[in-house]
C-alpha cells in the first residue's frame, strides 16, 4: 500500500507545484488583458484584482493527469477506465467558459446551459451514476435517462454551490481542499480498504483537487493578487462532483457486500456505501446551504435566483464583526466538521465517541461565533510563526523616531491618552470622518507631530 501513497504524493505535488508556478504569470497576463472588472457592491475588496486563476489551476489539473498517467498503479485508472478523459473534456468545457465569463460577462442563463453541456460530455463518456444505494430498499438501477439527468443535476448543484461561496480571498479554494481531503480518505479507504477498484477514479480525482486548490491559495490568501474567477470556481466544482458521482454511481454495492461477508459484516459495510448519497453533499454543505438561502432569498424579494447580494453567508459574518481572515477560518471550521465528521461515521456508525466529538466541537465552533471582537495571542515562543497581530508584543515607531513595545493591550507604556491596539489608526478630530480622504488624514498626523516637537 505504500506504493499508491507514494503516487498519490508525486501527483498532489506536481499539481500544486504548476499550478502555484502558473499563477504568477498568469496574472500578469489578466492584467495585460483587462481582466480586472471594477468593484461592485456586493464585492468585499476595496480595490481592482485580477481574475483568470481559473487557467494556472486547469494547468495544474493537466499537468496532474498527465503524470498520473505514467505512474505504475495510477496507470491502471486510464487503462481500465474512461473516467479521467470524460473529467478532462467536461473540465475543458467549464473552464472555456469560466474564461469568456471572467473577461467579457456571460448571461447566467447561458453559464447555466454550457454547466449542463459540460455535465452531458461527461456522461456520454461513461461518467454517470448507474445505480443508487437505497437503505431499506437495496440497490436501485438507473435507466439511461434517469442517470443522466441525476448526473447533470449533482454537477449543476455543486459547481454553483462552489460558484456562490467564492466571495472572499482564500474561501472557496480552502473549503473545496478541506472537502477533497475528506473525499480522497474516504475514496482510499474504499479502493485499498475493500480492494474495490470502481473507487480508484476518485481517488485519483480528490488528489488532484487537493493539489490545485494547495497550489493556487497561496496567491489567494487575504490580502489577494488574484482571484480565481468563474474559471475557477466552476472548475474545482466540477472536479469535485465529478468524483462524487464516479464513487456514488460506479460502485457496486453488491461487490461491496461479497468483500465483507457475512450478513453482520456485510450490514456494517454497507453504510459506507450508503455514505455516498449523503457525502457529496456534506462535504459541501455549508456551499450548498448558501446556495438554498440565496434563492429563497431572492426569490422571497422578487428577485431572479441568480441576482448578485451581499447575503452570503461570509457577508454575515464580516457584519457581524469578524474580521476577514477569521470569517474564512470559521468557514474552513464548519466545513472540515462536516465533512471529516460524515467520513468518521462511515468508518465506525456504531461508535458514540464520533457523535460525541462532533457536538463538542460544534459547541466550540458556536463559541467562536458568538465572539467576533476576541483576538487570539499566540505564545511568546510562537510569535515568529504568526501574523504579527497575534503576537503579544508589538514594536511601534514613536514621533520622536525611539521604539517602544507595545503591552498585550497594544498600548504604548507611558504614553496614556494615546493609547490604541494594534492596526487602529490615529483618532481623527470631530468633523473628519470615514469619508474623509487619505490626505486630510495625513496632513492631521504631520499637525500633531510638529506640535509634538514644539
Amino acid at each position: 500500500m505504500g506504493q499508491p501513497v507514494r503516487e498519490y504524493l508525486l501527483t498532489l505535488c506536481v499539481t500544486a507545484a504548476v499550478t502555484y508556478l502558473l499563477t504568477g504569470p498568469v496574472r500578469k497576463f489578466a492584467i495585460a488583458a483587462g481582466a480586472m472588472p471594477e468593484i461592485r457592491a456586493r464585492d468585499v475588496h476595496r480595490e481592482p484584482t485580477p481574475r483568470l486563476g481559473g487557467i494556472a489551476m486547469f494547468g495544474g489539473l493537466c499537468a496532474g493527469l498527465l503524470v498520473a498517467s505514467h505512474l505504475t498503479n495510477l496507470q491502471s485508472v486510464f487503462d481500465n477506465s474512461n473516467e479521467p478523459r470524460a473529467l478532462l473534456s467536461g473540465a475543458a468545457l467549464i473552464w472555456l467558459l469560466g474564461v469568456l465569463d471572467d473577461k467579457w460577462g456571460v448571461d447566467a442563463l447561458v453559464k447555466l446551459g454550457g454547466q449542463m453541456i459540460a455535465a452531458g460530455v461527461m456522461v456520454l463518456q461513461g461518467l454517470t451514476i448507474l445505480w443508487i444505494p437505497i437503505p431499506g430498499v437495496g440497490t436501485v438501477s438507473l435507466t439511461p435517462m434517469q442517470g443522466t439527468l441525476l448526473t447533470v443535476a449533482l454537477v449543476v448543484i455543486t459547481i454553483n454551490a462552489v460558484n456562490f461561496v467564492d466571495g472572499l480571498d482564500g474561501l472557496a479554494s480552502g473549503m473545496v481542499c478541506i472537502a477533497a481531503a475528506a473525499f480522497f480518505m474516504y475514496a482510499y479507504r474504499m479502493w485499498f480498504g475493500y480492494g474495490i477498484e470502481a473507487a480508484a477514479p476518485a481517488t485519483l480525482f480528490s488528489v488532484v483537487l487537493m493539489g490545485m486548490c494547495l497550489g493556487f491559495l497561496p496567491h489567494n490568501m487575504h490580502p489577494a493578487r488574484i482571484f480565481m474567477g468563474d474559471s475557477g470556481s466552476m472548475l474545482i466544482g466540477l472536479v469535485m462532483a465529478a468524483g462524487a458521482v464516479s464513487v456514488t454511481g460506479q460502485v457496486d454495492p453488491d461487490l461491496l457486500n461479497l468483500k465483507a461477508g457475512g450478513l453482520r459484516e456485510a450490514t456494517h459495510a454497507m453504510v459506507p456505501v450508503y455514505i455516498p448519497l449523503l457525502l457529496p453533499l456534506t462535504i459541501i454543505a455549508v456551499p450548498v446551504a448558501d446556495l438554498i438561502l440565496a434563492i429563497v432569498r431572492r426569490t422571497w424579494h422578487g428577485q431572479s435566483p441568480f441576482a448578485a447580494d451581499r447575503g452570503h453567508l461570509h457577508h454575515r459574518l464580516l457584519e457581524i464583526g469578524h474580521s476577514h481572515s477569521r470569517a474564512v477560518l470559521i468557514m474552513y471550521f464548519w466545513s472540515a466538521l462536516i465533512a471529516f465528521g460524515a467520513v468518521a461515521y462511515s468508518v465506525n456508525n456504531a461508535s458514540m465517541w464520533i457523535v460525541l466529538g462532533i457536538v463538542l466541537l460544534s459547541a466550540v465552533g458556536l463559541v467562536l461565533l458568538l465572539l467576533p471582537r476576541f483576538t487570539p495571542r499566540a505564545p511568546r515562543w510562537a510569535e515568529w510563526m504568526v501574523p504579527p497581530r497575534y503576537r503579544r508584543v508589538v514594536r511601534t515607531a514613536l514621533p520622536d523616531g525611539a521604539v517602544a513595545a507595545a503591552g498585550e493591550d497594544g498600548g504604548l507604556p507611558g504614553h496614556e491618552g494615546q493609547e490604541r491596539r494594534e492596526g487602529e489608526r490615529e483618532p481623527l478630530p470631530a468633523g473628519l470622518h470615514g469619508a474623509t480622504a487619505i490626505g486630510d488624514r495625513s496632513r492631521f498626523v504631520e499637525r500633531r507631530k510638529a506640535d509634538s516637537h514644539s
